[in-house]
């Protein structure tokens, strides 16, 4: 299960990320990735119309996750074993992501008879085709994506 402070929930937010971001076909996926900074995002009375105040928006949680599954991909027993999968596949993979990122991952009709290892392969690729995932295991004490170091690079101080 994906904890509540890494889920996309309002129609802005998936909008905002689908519209703004980049994003990668895969062949049962789409991936649709935006990082931004504290100053980008948008506080809970924008999205209603409202400006936030400034100094009002507050960020908690770690990267953020929607799921669009639609009727192309099969029934809603289909559909709501394919969105499980998917967001199972999102908690394995958080710790390679940055904080401020939120991601929209769309399922197209493969999807549904893919291999869960096929489905988290391809959105890692597609993470990492986008520039917004690290290789997984590279994590600091806090959970934290840490920057691969060249084996070529001095790192004597």
């Amino acid at each position: 299960m994906l904890p509540e402070p890494y889920r996309l929930h309002h129609r802005a937010d998936f909008s905002r990320t689908v519209r703004r971001g980049q994003r990668i076909g895969r062949r049962d996926l789409v991936v649709h990735a935006l990082v931004h900074g504290y100053d980008g995002v948008v506080g809970a009375d924008e999205r209603h119309g409202a400006p936030a105040a400034t100094g009002a928006i507050v960020r908690v949680g770690g990267p953020r996750f929607g799921l669009i599954v639609s009727k192309a991909v099969g029934s809603a027993v289909v559909r709501h074993r394919v969105a499980r999968r998917l967001r199972h596949m999102c908690a394995q993979v958080i710790s390679e992501l940055p904080e401020d990122a939120d991601i929209v991952i769309r399922a197209l009709p493969g999807a549904a008879n893919a291999e869960s290892d096929e489905l988290l392969r391809q959105l890692r690729s597609g993470l990492r085709k986008l520039g917004v995932a690290q290789a997984p295991g590279r994590t600091d004490g806090r959970g934290r994506p840490v920057a691969a170091v060249p084996a070529d690079a001095d790192v004597s101080s």
